[in-house]
């Protein structure tokens, strides 16, 4: 009865799981001798007692599956095999590194897990094209996946000192362990914020809308329409087109999308924080030290470098001053900032102050270079985090990938790209929710447009039925008869220019 019942518990526990698209390139170690605590815990064996244990030996076959009903119950063990084998396979390549050679060339531990949570977000999100629920599978592996990967931070402590009391009353302090406390106050949010993403998912099922395939809404779309959908998406040609009603959509639709976006917005906020947090307390490499010049200016350039020398400075008239058009230029003006600030850094901490050194810079009223360094260095700062909030979708920093690329702490790098990934699923919330709020929006500005213009058809046709039934025309009219109806419909349509109107109708009649 006992071994029935752990394959039914393993039949429920596994029963909507099956083997995640692996992001690596190769399947070699997955017959790795890995001994797992779950495979070690999960077989049922029969309890071996008295005399005659050798009558269970054909029990013990592994020919042979547990029976369960009357019937082999191999559903469940087969699952079972599977995860724990595809539970070697992760592990396995996160003690090698992701080196499948096993000869010592692979990365460390903190970046192996880092670009483990990095490509299974990419394997079960994508880069989220669409606003619809996960799949029962993508939910699955995306929850037992992320398990095992933060099941490394349970093994990440500290020590703190405890007292602890003797029997006759007397006390002891003793060191006792607990989370490491970035872990423990990250670590629960970004659980948190990731319950919410796939909650948030799941929520868009029976929707009013759908998505088509981006060619057959070109095939249907009229070209010379310029306030069309289409023409204004050109922008993200790779996605999906979201499709709408013709009258667009209701009211609570639209509420509940505004409603998904405030959320996603926080939710992207809160992540973003907690990354930067945690990239600021890396430490700066010295591959990307090395690489820096040795004057800000050169890296800089001259108007850049004039801009935040001077004294009159404002991060604000700075940032609308400089030419950002594209992803890529903002990008690279954000290197050249950060870079100019590290600089004056290094100046301001190998500078000992005690003289005042050459300088031509423009700022008045500080003459050590120290103080010159400090300051620049502040502003540079400052500059760089105003431009990174009017530019929240900014892909990292050359610093930052530096500092993902040599990190050796695993718990930052759990908590770095966890944050990551959870600030880039809800951009892109945000992002397609944006798209399918604009379409909805020029969906609705056509129909009303269509609507009034059929509104004054219908009156003009009714004019000139009842006009018919009362006055009928005459059979012949003369040309005279054609100017003045003429005459009269443009003076409807405008009181302005009558005179080169009717001068144009008496030409257009009579030639």
């Amino acid at each position: 009865m006992e071994n029935s019942s752990s394959g039914d518990e393993s039949d429920h526990r596994f029963e909507d799981y099956t083997i995640s698209a692996d992001v690596s390139e190769s399947e070699s170690c997955g017959a790795s001798s890995f001994d797992s605590p779950v495979a070690s815990t999960s077989r049922s064996t029969p309890p071996l007692v008295g005399p005659h244990f050798t009558s269970y030996l054909p029990v013990l076959s592994p020919i042979k599956p547990p029976v369960a009903g009357g019937k082999h119950n191999g559903k469940g063990q087969n699952e079972n095999v599977t995860e724990i084998q595809l539970m070697k396979d992760r592990f396995s390549k996160l003690l090698l590194g992701e080196d499948m050679t096993g000869r010592g060339n692979g990365v460390c531990t903190a970046l192996a897990i880092s670009n483990a949570i990095t490509h299974l977000s990419a394997t079960v999100f994508g880069d989220l094209w669409k606003l619809e629920p996960l799949s029962q599978q993508s939910k699955s592996i995306w929850r037992k996946e992320m398990e095992w990967l933060l099941s490394v931070s349970d093994s990440i402590v500290e020590l703190t000192p405890s007292f602890q009391e003797f029997p006759d009353g007397g006390t002891f302090e003793v060191m006792v362990t607990r989370p490491r406390s970035d872990l423990y106050l990250n670590l629960p949010a970004l659980r948190k914020l990731d319950m919410m993403l796939v909650t948030m998912l799941d929520g868009f099922h029976d929707s009013d809308f759908r998505y088509v395939d981006r060619g057959s809404v070109e095939r249907h779309s009229n070209g010379s329409q310029s306030d069309s959908p289409l023409v204004q998406y050109e922008e993200k040609w790779w996605l999906p087109f979201p499709k709408v009603p013709s009258n667009g959509l209701s009211e609570n639709t639209v509420r509940r999308l505004q409603q998904c976006r405030e959320c996603s917005n926080q939710i992207f906020k809160a992540a973003a924080s907690i990354n930067s947090n945690v990239l600021s307390q890396m430490e700066v490499p010295n591959i990307y030290l090395e690489t820096l010049p040795k004057s800000a200016k050169v890296c800089l350039g001259e108007t850049l470098h004039r801009y935040i020398t001077t004294a009159q400075f404002s991060p604000e008239s700075l940032l609308d001053y400089l030419e950002m058009s594209s992803e890529c230029t903002t990008l690279q003006i954000a290197n050249r900032i950060e870079a100019a600030m590290h600089i004056w850094s290094r100046k301001c901490s190998k500078s000992h102050g005690t003289g005042k050194l050459p300088w031509k810079g423009n700022v008045k009223g500080l003459g050590g270079e120290k103080e010159k360094s400090k300051l620049l260095s502040a502003r540079a700062n400052t500059l760089l985090k105003n431009l990174k909030l009017q530019f929240p979708g900014l892909p990292r920093t050359r610093l930052d990938l530096d500092k993902i690329q040599s990190n050796k702490d695993v718990g930052q790098a759990i908590l770095e790209s966890y944050s990551r990934v959870i600030e880039s699923l809800g951009f892109n919330l945000m992002a397609r929710i944006d798209d399918l709020l604009y379409v909805d929006d020029a969906t609705k500005k056509r129909a009303m447009e269509a609507a009034g213009v059929s509104a004054s058809v219908r009156s003009t046709v009714r004019g000139s039925l009842w006009s018919s039934m009362v006055a009928p025309p005459a059979l012949s009219p003369s040309p005279l008869t054609i100017r003045e109806r003429e005459k009269r419909r443009f003076s409807y349509s405008s009181t302005s220019n009558n005179g080169t109107m009717e001068e144009a109708l008496e030409r257009l009649t009579f030639n």
